[in-house]
């Protein structure tokens, strides 16, 4: 039998007596909410993660979480909640849950870095079989584990309210990632996913080529994240032979994983002919110079729509940093690029420099800016990127969110 009926009459109870000046918890909530005095038309996100660093802030524990709930009964206004980083449990999940069940304003849920386990994500999955205003949920970095990963799963087949949903992170298993690869050829409102860093024990890739049998049904997904999945070059030779015919993916993160560039020439062929593509993300690969050639050699003659790329540490030297800038003098439609963590000499230095000058490549769409030292041009590195800032907070404020996570402002898939 359910608790969700109980819970949530007893937290809307609770909120008659915790909603009193007394409790300086909830009344600082109150006080924040209604500052303006406008938001209860326009909506607002209540920001209570744990990791700003500038200005010292309380975590939030289950007890708070049990006081806050009730308030964002009495608050429709509030159509955003980011929990991040804080030091909620199960206990605390059960009370999330609950608050899901019987709550229909609330659109985005930032649960990241918290202590929640496996029977906190089933009781979140379950609420979301019947919540109907719930577009982004993050739960990143909980170990959930792969039996946690497979009640969302099963949510997925129910759903059809989630656009976005964030499970980077959180120790997923083959079978995970296999049933929730067999519920997006049935889902058809999940618009973006994040599976980065999975626990999977196997070398044969079974998890790449369930991706792959997705995205030639898929139609809807849009932003999909395979970061840290062990993938070789026979695996993304399997995503490349699905996207051949997929016409929705558009941003593609294999970031940290063994491409080399045989993997590469495959991601080339698929870039002469994919008209879709507009971010493709493979640093900490291995696709060294033969990889990077291959990519300006498809970005130089025949794609025209990939707007980003990122090769940050690939062991690429001048020869193929030089092919790259040398691609887009030849190409108007790649705007954003990114190769820190490569072997930049004075060649590649001098080709960014000039591209740069010349005004092809902008600062803020790229992460290194030149300088120069007795006459020899240098490459410095910019705290730039696809998702510099994913999972942490900027120790300082002067970094743009369009700079430092440049796949916001390329490709939004939720208005959070």
């Amino acid at each position: 039998m359910s608790v969700f009926p109980d819970l949530h009459l007893h937290y809307v109870q609770a909120c008659r007596d915790l909603s009193q000046p007394e409790n300086p918890f909830v009344a600082r909530v109150l006080q924040e909410a209604d500052k303006n005095g406008e938001i209860s038309t326009k909506g607002m996100t209540l920001k209570l993660a744990g990791n700003n660093h500038l200005v010292p802030v309380p975590r939030v524990t289950d007890d708070d979480i049990a006081a806050l709930v009730p308030v964002l009964y009495q608050a429709a206004f509030v159509t955003g909640l980011d929990l991040a980083y804080n030091l909620l449990t199960d206990a605390g999940a059960q009370i999330i849950a609950a608050f899901l069940q019987g709550n229909s304003s609330l659109r985005y849920l930032n649960l990241m870095f918290n202590d929640i386990g496996t029977s906190g994500a089933e009781l979140i999955a379950e609420a979301l079989h019947s919540n109907q205003s719930l577009v982004h949920l993050r739960m990143t970095g909980n170990k959930i584990g792969n039996q946690g990963g497979m009640f969302f799963a099963s949510m997925l087949r129910i759903n059809s309210t989630l656009e976005k949903l964030d499970l980077g992170d959180c120790d997923l298993g083959l079978h995970c990632l296999i049933a929730t690869s067999i519920a997006l050829t049935q889902n058809k409102s999940l618009k973006a996913i994040n599976l980065n860093r999975p626990l999977l024990s196997s070398q044969q890739e079974e998890t790449t080529v369930h991706v792959a049998r997705m995205l030639r049904i898929n139609s809807s997904l849009v932003e999909l994240h395979l970061g840290k999945h062990g993938m070789k070059n026979f695996g993304v030779e399997r995503l490349c032979e699905a996207l051949y015919g997929n016409s929705s993916l558009r941003y593609l993160d294999l970031s940290c994983n063994s491409i080399t560039y045989d993997g590469v020439k495959s991601l080339g062929e698929l870039l002469k002919r994919n008209k879709t593509l507009r971010i493709l993300d493979l640093s900490a690969n291995r696709i060294e110079d033969n990889g990077a050639i291959y990519l300006s050699e498809a970005l130089a003659t025949r794609n025209m729509t990939l707007h980003a790329l990122s090769v940050v540490s690939n062991n690429i030297t001048d020869e193929g940093l030089v092919a790259l800038a040398h691609a887009l003098q030849a190409n108007t439609t790649l705007t954003h690029i990114y190769i820190w963590g490569n072997k930049i000499g004075t060649n590649a230095s001098v080709a960014f420099w000039e591209l740069i000058e010349m005004g092809r490549l902008e600062q803020g769409c790229t992460d290194v800016v030149p300088y120069e030292v007795d006459g020899e041009v240098f490459l410095a590195e910019l705290s730039h990127g696809l998702d510099k800032h994913r999972y942490w907070a900027p120790r300082s404020a002067t970094v743009e969110p369009s700079a430092a996570n440049a796949s916001l402002s390329i490709l939004p898939v939720s208005e959070f």
